[in-house]
């Protein structure tokens, strides 16, 4: 899977900071990355990989699916997402804060 860095920097929206994800990076030493619909598992891991200068031992991918809301009279559906679970190997860490 040899993907042009663009194409991977677009892969990765955003990292997802919630108290589940802290417990899941605490104790697992996994990262949770909100990814593009369409991106697959080699895709993500190589993209984290570059991006990150890290090496991924394994991702998990889970297809949020978006909520129905009700605005005034009328409703609405939010859009559907990926979640990606990125475990990462020993001794390798991701800092936000730095990054």
């Amino acid at each position: 899977m040899s993907l042009p860095e663009s194409k991977l920097a677009k892969i990765i929206q955003g990292p997802i900071i919630s108290e589940k994800s802290t417990l899941a990076a605490e104790k697992q030493n996994r990262v949770v990355f909100k990814v593009l619909r369409e991106a697959s598992k080699p895709q993500i891991k190589s993209a984290v990989e570059k991006m990150f200068n890290v090496e991924v031992e394994s991702v998990n991918v889970l297809n949020v699916l978006g909520k129905q809301k009700r605005f005034g009279r009328s409703l609405g559906k939010r859009s559907d997402w990926k979640k990606a679970y990125v475990k990462l190997k020993p001794g390798h860490d991701i800092q936000f804060s730095a990054a």
